[in-house]
């Protein structure tokens, strides 16, 4: 849906700058992708935060500005001619109101659902509830949802936003009476066993029966983690890492690094200098983190934080007032890890990947989040998908949100994966606002002990 309808969207605007400037069809497309550009990095693209105009009007104008002080800088630099700056302008404004009316059309759309796919999950536990909230929460999949349950839910206040349709025993009835399109099982061993006839006679009539785990892990971009069994990861396709991958990553890795800290040279030396005018202590933090396969490394980051001689937590919520003036811009832009470009020359850490974990909390997350030790197949990461999904983790029920991530990512370890990787971390590094789902954080809500928490780490951060 918003491939979609950034497709749509792109070829309207391309149709009406062309149209209206009467320009050149090489410059309408220039600004169509400046302007569709500006429109992914404003979120507009992710239903699940412009999930209405209210929503879309305020980013629609942030990204319009984007694209005019684009051309305003491409005509100082690059001498681009723009003498009919005004008609440049309105062209833009009226095209962007043609979009706001098209938006407005797609939510009402959206809202009625002319073309709603019934949906039938089974089940009503910790996955069937995970399940719910994301549907909820992207309505642009036009699913009309309802529901059959291990036993009977209670009388009084429903336990879902959706319909539960009678009981497991009742679930051919259910079926007959929903004729949904899609089934989705949500059951353990148990549940499926004794769902399994209902389940295969439904197949037989064309129904599409799915494992709510795989659905899950589709509409989310992580792995439901709690829910999945140890033979299911042993055995599943994904988690191994080709030989054409690691090469073509470790190559594009290098490369980015050594062209990175040749161009960025400058910026790191004023950062460097800010850093140490700033506050005493040392310019680098260096701290040893795990990395492929559990071997240990030294991570060096530019230092955010005032040096203390006793020892601290591991979190940043409990650092707040450690961090710096400088070390405060330098984490908003991630400005601080540029100094890991080093760690990539010697064959530490990679361009992408998960980011390595600090050696202090290794025994922690390894005894009380599931699979940990998947992440270690594959190098840590400058940057990685959960960064860009999530963001950073203030405790151990968030570094679990994370690891669905980050298993999710060494599951389906892909260029194209990495490419949009990079593409969101330019975002995150341009906007200063981390990441776009840092503050819609829906899924499986953790039931990992609290209170085990590292006390004491000399740490700066557990990013």
């Amino acid at each position: 849906m918003a491939i979609a309808l950034a497709v749509l969207e792109a070829a309207f605007m391309f149709a009406a700058l062309f149209t209206l400037l009467l320009r050149p069809a090489a410059e309408a497309l220039a600004l169509t992708v400046a302007c569709a550009i500006a429109f992914y990095y404003c979120d507009l693209y992710d239903l699940r935060v412009a999930r209405s105009l209210r929503d879309c009007a305020p980013r629609f104008v942030r990204a319009l500005g984007l694209v005019i002080v684009a051309v305003a800088v491409g005509d100082l630099v690059l001498r681009i001619d723009t003498r009919d700056a005004t008609a440049l302008v309105t062209g833009l404004l009226i095209a962007t109101a043609l979009l706001l009316i098209g938006r407005a059309c797609c939510y009402g759309m959206l809202r009625r659902r002319p073309y709603a796919q019934t949906v039938l999950i089974v089940g009503g536990g910790r996955l069937a509830a995970a399940l719910v909230q994301e549907i909820a929460s992207r309505p642009h999949l036009r699913w009309a949802v309802a529901l059959v349950t291990e036993t009977a839910p209670p009388a009084g206040r429903p336990p879902f936003r959706y319909p539960v349709l009678g009981a497991l025993p009742q679930l051919a009835r259910a079926v007959e009476r929903a004729r949904p399109q899609r089934i989705i099982v949500a059951l353990d061993e148990r549940g499926r066993t004794e769902a399994m006839p209902a389940l295969l006679e439904a197949r037989g009539r064309g129904i599409l029966v799915e494992d709510g785990v795989d659905v899950y892990e589709r509409i989310t971009g992580k792995l439901a983690i709690e829910v999945l069994s140890a033979a299911s990861l042993v055995f599943a396709k994904g988690f191994r890492v080709a030989r054409g991958h690691a090469a073509i990553g470790r190559f594009m890795s290098l490369a980015a690094a050594a062209v990175a800290l040749i161009v960025l040279a400058p910026l790191m030396a004023l950062i460097a200098l800010a850093v140490k005018l700033d506050s005493r202590g040392p310019v680098f933090f260096r701290q040893e983190r795990i990395g492929r396969h559990g071997r240990r490394f030294w991570l060096v980051k530019f230092r955010t934080m005032r040096p203390v001689t006793a020892e601290v937590s591991a979190w940043v919520r409990d650092n707040a007032d450690r961090i710096t003036r400088v070390g405060r811009l330098l984490r908003k832009f991630r400005l601080d890890e540029l100094p890991q470009f080093l760690n990539v020359l010697r064959g530490d850490m990679n361009l992408v990947g998960p980011r390595p974990h600090p050696v202090v909390n290794y025994e922690l997350f390894t005894r009380e989040i599931p699979y940990y030790a998947l992440r270690a197949a594959v190098r840590p990461g400058v940057t990685g998908w959960a960064q860009v999904r999530y963001g950073y983790a203030n405790n151990l029920e968030e570094e679990t949100e994370k690891m669905r991530y980050d298993l999710y990512y060494v599951k389906h370890l892909s260029i194209w994966l990495d490419l949009r990787i990079l593409v969101d971390t330019v975002g995150v590094v341009l906007t200063g606002l981390g990441s776009m789902s840092a503050d819609a954080r829906p899924g499986l809500t953790d039931t990992l002990p609290r209170g085990n928490e590292p006390r004491h780490a000399t740490t700066e951060d557990a990013a």
